[in-house]
């Protein structure tokens, strides 16, 4: 009998805090050395976005923001700080819904999220926010050819960040930046074990790894990057953008 399919996620720590400028492929083979884990082909390595972000630059001080009146008027009913709502505003290409104290726009890039991506939790400074990478598939892409130069071979990367759902409750990572893998598999026109042939099966396989790593990542336990292995991906140029819904499929709009 052959082994039962196995998966394994190994999570990275020892990282210190990162700043715009830092060399993120070096941190993150410094990280596995302090581990004493060797990356091997076949390996997928999912990264968050805010260590992306930080070492990019892709943060605004808030003492440097003027609020519109649409900011401030809103921070005010619901108590937020009017400078990041006027950052999420900028950082918004529309606005899908403003309620009871929930701000859902669909960014620039196209993803649709809370507070456009903005985000203050693990940043250094009381005044300092980040934002998502301008193009998080070429942030993805450029970690990946440094890390195929260091390594001698090829490893697929996924920067995920923690989303909501329209019918689910709670967040999950999911990936918005893919390079060196399929983002999605396409099961339609399949038959399954009972003859049904399917046609509307699409797994969202970034995602689901990006959900998978975050179990082992944590929100708070300074684990920035996990590697998963075992998994048979297709490689591929597949992109975060492969995972955006298109806007006549979009009931949401």
């Amino acid at each position: 009998m052959p082994d039962p399919p196995e998966i394994r996620i190994l999570g990275l720590g020892h990282f210190p805090e990162v700043t715009p400028g830092m060399d993120l492929p070096a941190l993150i083979l410094a990280a596995a050395a302090a581990e004493h884990v060797a990356f091997a082909p076949g390996d997928i390595l999912v990264v968050t976005q805010k260590i992306v972000s930080k070492a990019e630059g892709a943060l605004v001080d808030l003492r440097t923001i003027e609020p519109s009146d649409l900011a401030a008027r809103w921070a005010a009913a619901w108590d937020k700080d009017a400078r990041q709502i006027e950052v999420v505003l900028r950082e918004s290409k529309r606005i899908v819904r403003m309620a009871n104290g929930v701000l859902i726009t669909e960014t620039q890039h196209g993803f649709v999220c809370a507070n456009a991506g903005v985000d203050a939790s693990n940043v250094a400074g009381h005044d300092t926010v980040s934002l998502l990478p301008r193009d998080p598939d070429a942030s993805a892409a450029r970690l990946r050819a440094a890390l195929r130069a260091a390594l001698g071979f090829d490893l697929p990367i996924i920067i995920s960040d923690s989303f909501g759902r329209a019918w689910r409750y709670g967040i999950v990572n999911v990936a918005v930046g893919v390079a060196g893998l399929a983002a999605v598999a396409d099961y339609r026109g399949r038959t399954d074990a009972h003859g049904y042939v399917l046609n509307a099966s699409i797994l969202a396989v970034a995602d689901e790894l990006a959900a998978a790593a975050e179990l082992i990542m944590g929100k708070l336990d300074g684990r920035p990057v996990a590697i998963i292995r075992g998994y048979a991906y297709e490689a591929a140029e597949g992109t975060g953008r492969d995972l955006l819904m298109d806007p006549s499929r979009d009931l949401f709009r």
